[in-house]
Parts: C-alpha cells; sequence; structure tokens
C-alpha cells in the first residue's frame, strides 16, 4: 500500500497491512540483536501495535517467543477503544493489555497515552530496562482515537458524535502539551499561528509540486520488494510487456495512462 513505507538506513522495517503480523517478526529482531555482539547492549528493537491487533493470535505467539528467547524490545500498544470499529469492551474482559503482560513474564507499564510527556518517560524507562536486561517490555498507552480509522469507516455508527468532540476538547493531546509550553514560557499563541501558516504553505506547496511529476518508471511495479524477481513476477512482467508492445500505442486508454509514467512504460 502507498503508505506502507520503510527504511534500510533508519532501521524501519516495511509496515505490512495483515494485523499482528509485525509482532512475532519483532520478536526475531530482538533474538537477532541479542546474538550480534556488535549491537548487543546498544540497539533495541519496538513494535507499534493497537489494541486490536493485540486481539490476534500472532500476539501472543510474539509475546510468548520473546518471553522465552529474550532480546531487546519494547512492545507499545495504542490502545484507542476502537482499533478498527470496535469498541474495546467487545474485544477483551479483563484489564486491557497490560494486564496480559505479567503473564508472560514482561515487564509492563500503562501510560496515559494523551500526556506526550508520560509516554516519553515510560518509553525511555522501558528502553533502559529492554537494553539492560536484554528482555522485553510492554507499554500500553491509553488514547482515545477522535478520527475515523480510514475512509470508508463511519464511526459515527458504532459512537455517539458528541462523545467524539467531547474528547476533542477535554483531553486532547496537542492541546495539553502546548498549553505546558505555553506555561513554561516556551510558547505563544503567535508563534502557534506563525507555524501553523508557515507549514501549510509549504504543505500546498509540496502538494502543487507532486501533482506536477510523472509517475514513477513503470518497471518499479514489480522491483521494489524482492532482491531478485521470483518466476512468477518474471511471467507477469513479460505479460504486461507483451500487451503494451500489442496495444499501447494503439488503444487510446492505454495510450494516455502510459504517458503519466517517467519514461511512458518503456522500461519495461
Amino acid at each position: 500500500m502507498p503508505v506502507h513505507f520503510g527504511s534500510t538506513e533508519f532501521h524501519f522495517h516495511t509496515i505490512s497491512s495483515p494485523l499482528a503480523t509485525q509482532i512475532p517478526q519483532a520478536a526475531g529482531v530482538a533474538y537477532a540483536l541479542k546474538r550480534d555482539p556488535n549491537r548487543r547492549g546498544k540497539s533495541c528493537a519496538i513494535c507499534y501495535f493497537g489494541e486490536g491487533a493485540a486481539s490476534e493470535g500472532d500476539f501472543h505467539a510474539g509475546l510468548g517467543m520473546a518471553s522465552v528467547l529474550g532480546g531487546p524490545l519494547i512492545f507499545f500498544c495504542r490502545n484507542n477503544g476502537f482499533a478498527i470499529s470496535t469498541p474495546s469492551a467487545e474485544q477483551y474482559a479483563g484489564d486491557g493489555i497490560a494486564a496480559r503482560g505479567p503473564g508472560y513474564g514482561i515487564d509492563t507499564i500503562r501510560v496515559d497515552g494523551n500526556d506526550a510527556l508520560a509516554v516519553y518517560a515510560a518509553v525511555k524507562e522501558a528502553r533502559r530496562r529492554a537494553i539492560e536486561g536484554n528482555k522485553a517490555v510492554l507499554v500500553e498507552a491509553m488514547s482515545y482515537r477522535v478520527g475515523h480509522h480510514s475512509t470508508s469507516d463511519d464511526s459515527f455508527a458504532y459512537r455517539a458524535k458528541q462523545e467524539v468532540e467531547d474528547w476533542k476538547k477535554i483531553d486532547n493531546p496537542h492541546h495539553r502539551l502546548r498549553k505546558y509550553l505555553e506555561s513554561e514560557g516556551w510558547w505563544t499563541a503567535e508563534d502557534e499561528e506563525a507555524v501553523r501558516s508557515q507549514q501549510k504553505k509549504a504543505v500546498f506547496a509540496a502538494f502543487q509540486k507532486a501533482e506536477k511529476l510523472k509517475k514513477p518508471s513503470l518497471d518499479n511495479l514489480f522491483n521494489d520488494v524482492y532482491d531478485k524477481l521470483p518466476w512468477n513476477l518474471v511471467e507477469q512482467k513479460d505479460e504486461l510487456k507483451r500487451l503494451l508492445n500489442k496495444y499501447g500505442e494503439d488503444w487510446e486508454p492505454w495510450r494516455t495512462e502510459l504517458q503519466k509514467f517517467k519514461d511512458a512504460g518503456k522500461s519495461l
């Protein structure tokens, strides 16, 4: 999916759509860090997921692996109360996700997820424990999802609109952090307005620039996942090339679409 970024340079594993698959993967990464003498005592893995993903079997598999195999790892659960569209009361009857950590022998902390400074302090301590103890730590950050899960989700079908509006006003993490900065004399309403104006201009400028750019080369459709293309993708790539050679210049819809790519499909 377009928003599933990754970065080898910054050690950021590519995001994947299936729920909770990253949790046992993170346990494996932590075990690898434990066995690597060059990174042992220095590096720590962190795995983010929501309380909805914690309802998957991979959550238990991952915590079980981490508790037995060891390795520096922070399991960070963002409990926003609704997963994709299921209220937490319909996901579990116990005391949230933090209650599960001790059952696996994992150090656990629950923190106010709407308090940026509290989250920072909790994760800092979790990292210290993970690296010094070469073990996993579970952090549950309690929050509230004020937005819809996605463009296809109408969250007002399963919660009251007024409830959302109340949370926006009463326990908004952005407002809380801003108020703290203002109380310390580090931020003002004028600073806020200046930054908002500057960032709005920057975003619109980026949009305008991006909209004028052509799409990446068409062969990127096949080349951005595997180091060496597997046989089935080779066949699909050859088939697309054959169809483009046959119809690309003659069929108007394809001819128009190909012009949107950097190389007009010639990279195939």
